[in-house]
């Protein structure tokens, strides 16, 4: 059992993709923030890269880190378990932080259960919250169980660090104030990085309209009532130069793929705009678009969940909104064409 007097201090795990530092990074120093100001505690990020410019470094303080402590090694340049989880072990022997996050990315949800299982501490994964027991001082860890239809709330109560993955897009970064003062702390790896894996290439995905990475998202419900029938909103999205997104009835029915699925047992995406057609809007789907800055909905049910949290909302048959509005957005594109040639 650990010596819970001993830790202090919340962690988040700062990911570099690419030379730069990832997005997830700030999102989590949101959640970051709001657990260590519960716990009077230093909020710090932990940077494990190779190669990254002291303006990178400087954006996690000046999104809310308190700290950022900075491994640079050539063997961290692309993320490989063994060296990350050797780096990052070290530093929590030596630091012994008493919350540790990181984002549900390939890389977090590869490197934090290596971890946990070294330390003999805990690991709550994919969570969609987190706060502060008041009593206790525990993290506690929400997340979907039994195929998203309950929320579990999951304590660490003798052990620590308490870790946690957090869904990438499910709250959003802290603003940056330019200027915002903290310690940048260089260390040493402090151990042998070697790995058993070797980096061959990298692949990007080919597809322009990437799911979560999407702007722009058109998502379908089963109000599409069948398969044939998604042509239909296909062509909505290639009117707005969106993504297709769908519900879990969709996926579940075949409709669509699993890639497609947005919601608690999907993706998480927070486009500048969501139109969801024929969703109703169960909590599971909720959970997976509502950072979205604008919401769209389209349904023949006034009723229908989804209305709470759009932003415009329209009621009625699907089947002749549609149309017509693709019509319209296509139309509107064609001028701007006209105009510039």
């Amino acid at each position: 059992m650990a010596e819970l007097s001993t830790y202090s201090g919340v962690w988040t795990l700062a990911e570099a993709t690419a030379g730069h530092v990832a997005s997830v990074s700030y999102e989590l120093l949101s959640r970051g923030r709001t657990l260590a100001d519960k716990r009077q505690a230093k909020l710090t990020a932990v940077l494990l890269c190779h190669g990254l410019s002291d303006a990178d470094v400087q954006e996690l303080i000046e999104r809310g880190a308190d700290e950022v402590l900075l491994i640079d090694a050539p063997e961290l340049e692309h993320f490989t378990v063994e060296p990350f989880a050797a780096t990052l072990l070290a530093l929590i022997e030596r630091h012994k932080p008493e919350i540790v996050i990181a984002g549900a990315t390939t890389t977090g949800r590869t490197l934090m259960p290596y971890v946990a299982i070294q330390a003999k501490t805990g690991l709550t994964a994919d969570c969609t919250a987190l706060d502060i027991d008041a009593e206790t001082g525990n993290l506690l860890q929400t997340r979907p169980a039994i195929g998203g239809n309950i929320m579990a709330t999951i304590a660490t109560p003798t052990a620590r660090p308490q870790m946690a993955t957090v869904r990438p897009r499910s709250t959003r970064p802290p603003e940056r104030q330019a200027g915002r003062k903290g310690k940048v702390t260089r260390e040493q790896a402090g151990t042998t990085l070697t790995s058993r894996v070797r980096r061959v290439d990298f692949i990007r995905e080919s597809d322009t309209h990437t799911l979560s990475e999407a702007e722009r998202v058109v998502a379908v419900g089963r109000g599409i009532k069948k398969a044939e029938n998604i042509a239909m909103i296909v062509g909505l999205a290639e009117a707005l130069d969106a993504a297709v997104g769908a519900s879990r009835d969709v996926v579940d029915r075949g409709w669509l793929e699993y890639p497609h699925q947005v919601g608690l047992s999907g993706k998480t995406v927070s486009p500048k705009l969501y139109v969801a057609v024929g969703i109703s809007g169960a909590i599971q789907h909720l959970a997976g678009m509502q950072t979205a800055d604008t919401v769209v909905a389209i349904n023949s049910d006034p009723d229908a969940q989804i209305f709470r949290v759009a932003n415009i909302g329209v009621v009625g048959d699907l089947f002749l909104v549609v149309p017509l509005l693709t019509q319209r957005l296509k139309e509107i594109k064609q001028q701007g064409i006209g105009r510039r040639t």
